[in-house]
């Protein structure tokens, strides 16, 4: 398919020939298939090729963020002719096709100057990128790149900070960055960035910074003041594993400190009133209770002045009763 007009009629775009024979052009603007370039076949992708005649695109830069999304830009040729479109394509084995960007970036001659990626997984796979210019005597640029390498971190994640007055030390924690073909936490080295922020109102305005390069995922920062305020950031690398050596994205910053510390006496003053107030308390809800419930004594009994006298009389009577009808029972049996 050729397109009739140039991609722009903007002067900045054209030259001035093609300016002046902008109705007489006719443009060969069709896409380039790589699978039917011959000279293609079998071309090395060990290294980026060499511009033979200075029309291939320049300044090609990949980038890998946020775990799955893929951004390629590049600088249009500075010999190729105005009306030059490109086109890039790209594949993750040997063994793959080529497949053609779907979303491309413009510049403001409607030119590709860039490309957008979704889903793209790492694994420790390389892929191989190829950008051609339409129109005749375009250098096509081809370039094979481990993903890993370009690869921009994410931030640690859930950076905490616990501080102990006592001690006058914090303890600092986060989680990996995350990504999509690294397991292993040891893989990451981490540069921890601790700045003693200035605060007029309490007239300290002498600001400082710490850093400090660490493997693990904690710290502990020695050097706490809880008058001072601080904020600390964490950015990570590779620690010899199949990662990106450059640092990643800084993770938000977290402030802390900024209390009144308390010394060892005043916690010992508070704990002795504490415990003080609840002794009085105590006290207190049980003569509230002795004097809201009525008082039941009781009262020791005499087995010598009551249980006993009681017990003899009964019994003297009892056994009264029982002789004097022992005594009618034979009387009777006697007038029989």
């Amino acid at each position: 398919m050729h397109s009739k007009f140039p991609i722009s009629l903007n002067p900045k775009c054209l030259s001035l020939e093609q300016i002046n024979n902008a109705s007489k052009f006719k443009i060969e603007n069709t896409p380039f298939s790589p699978q039917n370039d011959d000279s293609s076949a079998g071309a090395s992708f060990g290294k980026q090729s060499q511009d033979m005649n200075g029309t291939a695109i320049e300044n090609f830069i990949c980038v890998i963020y946020n775990v799955s999304f893929m951004n390629c830009t590049w600088h249009v040729s500075r010999t190729a002719p105005g009306d030059t479109q490109y086109f890039l394509y790209w594949k993750s084995s040997r063994k793959e096709d080529f497949i053609g960007c779907q979303n491309y970036v413009k510049d403001n001659c409607g030119r590709h100057t860039g490309c957008r990626f979704q889903n793209v997984t790492i694994e420790n796979k390389s892929a191989y990128f190829l950008v051609n210019g339409s129109g005749q005597n375009i250098q096509s640029y081809k370039n094979m790149i481990a993903l890993y390498k370009i690869e921009k971190l994410t931030p640690p994640l859930n950076v905490t900070v616990n501080c102990t007055g006592l001690s006058h030390s914090c303890e600092i924690k986060w989680q990996p960055p995350r990504t999509s073909h690294v397991k292993r936490d040891t893989c990451f080295k981490y540069q921890v960035v601790i700045e003693k922020k200035a605060d007029p109102e309490k007239g300290i305005k002498d600001t400082s910074k710490m850093e400090t390069n660490i493997t693990g995922n904690s710290y502990i920062f020695d050097s706490f003041n809880a008058e001072k305020r601080y904020s600390i950031k964490i950015r990570a690398t590779d620690n010899g594993c199949l990662v990106s050596k450059n640092w990643g994205e800084w993770s938000t910053p977290v402030e802390f400190g900024g209390e009144q510390l308390m010394s060892t006496s005043s916690y010992v003053l508070l704990l002795v009133s504490g415990l003080a107030a609840s002794i009085v308390f105590f006290l207190c809800a049980v003569n509230i209770y002795l004097k809201t419930v009525p008082a039941r004594v009781l009262q020791p009994k005499d087995p010598f002045h009551e249980i006993a006298p009681m017990n003899f009389q009964t019994e003297y009577e009892n056994q009264l009763i029982k002789h004097e009808t022992e005594e009618i029972i034979t009387v009777i049996e006697e007038v029989a």
